[in-house]
Formats: C-alpha cells, sequence, structure tokens
C-alpha cells in the first residue's frame, strides 16, 4: 500500500471536476460503473454508504468531500473506483477513470516541499496539462472518522 518512490511508478489516473487525480495501481482493485450506495447509520460525514462487492461489504468514501470539491450526484455517468487501504477496501466515486499511466520516480515531487500538511497526498506529478496529485488513501482518514466508520460497520453485521 502506498507510493514507493523508487524506478517507475504505475499510477490509475481518474478525473474529478477536471482536475486529474492518481492512486498508485497496486492500491487500485476495480473500477465500476456507478451503483446504488446504501446508508450507514452513524458513518462519518465522509462515507456516503455502502456497496455490495462480490459478497464484501465496501464503504463509499466521498473523495470531493475530503479535496473541498462541490457535492455532485453521481449517475450513471459516474463510477466507482475500488481500491485497497492497509486497514479495508473502499469504493471511491469518480467522475471518470483514464487508466493506468508510468511515470519515473524522479518525476514525483513530494508533498511537504511543495505545500507541508496535505496529509492526503502521497506525490505530485508536473504533466503538460497541470498536475496530477497521487493520493495516499491510508491518510483519507482521520483516526476519528476511521473509529467511527468501523463501529458503523461493526454495528451493520451484527
Amino acid at each position: 500500500m502506498g507510493l514507493t518512490l523508487e524506478g517507475p511508478v504505475e499510477l490509475v489516473i481518474f478525473v474529478l471536476e477536471g482536475q486529474q487525480y492518481a492512486l498508485p495501481l497496486r492500491d487500485a482493485e476495480h473500477v465500476l460503473p456507478m451503483v446504488a450506495v446504501s446508508p450507514v447509520p452513524r458513518a462519518p460525514d465522509i462515507a456516503l454508504g455502502l456497496i455490495n462487492f462480490h459478497g464484501k461489504v465496501v464503504p463509499v468514501l466521498d473523495i470531493r468531500h475530503r479535496l473541498g470539491l462541490p457535492p455532485r450526484e453521481y449517475g450513471p455517468d459516474a463510477y466507482l473506483l475500488v481500491a485497497l487501504t492497509s486497514r479495508r477496501t473502499v469504493a471511491l466515486p469518480v467522475d471518470e477513470v483514464l487508466g493506468v499511466r508510468e511515470v519515473q520516480a524522479g518525476a514525483v515531487t513530494r508533498p511537504d516541499a511543495v505545500l507541508p500538511g496535505i496529509d492526503q497526498i502521497a506525490g505530485i506529478v508536473t504533466l503538460s496539462k497541470g498536475l496530477l496529485f497521487i493520493h495516499d488513501l491510508n491518510a483519507f482518514l482521520s483516526l476519528d472518522e476511521e473509529k467511527q466508520l468501523t463501529a458503523a460497520l461493526q454495528e451493520i453485521a451484527r
């Protein structure tokens, strides 16, 4: 899990509000067309709900909320990017998935070199058409959000 800055780095590129973002390929599991999301009582605000992914209950996390982007109603033209953290499988609603891109480790700038305190960003790549922000899903939820989500999921499992 996470970003290794040695040799080539394979990334899954996705789009939110016209901006490109990425996850390390090894953290990405699957891309799905948007499906119905079931609400989760007492989950943190960042959790939109749950989906059933091959018999597994997977929380859907609102990456837009974390990034301060305007909320969006996700319809059939959106996608879910199913990814792995060190603690659980999650699904992220995204506008579009562009595919896999390989970049050289030397092209990735550590975020603290640009703007300290962006914990959920693992690296930044300069592209010909702007910047590519690489997410660290292990830092995506705060400790309180992680505990709240775990408790909500355990309550549902009973």
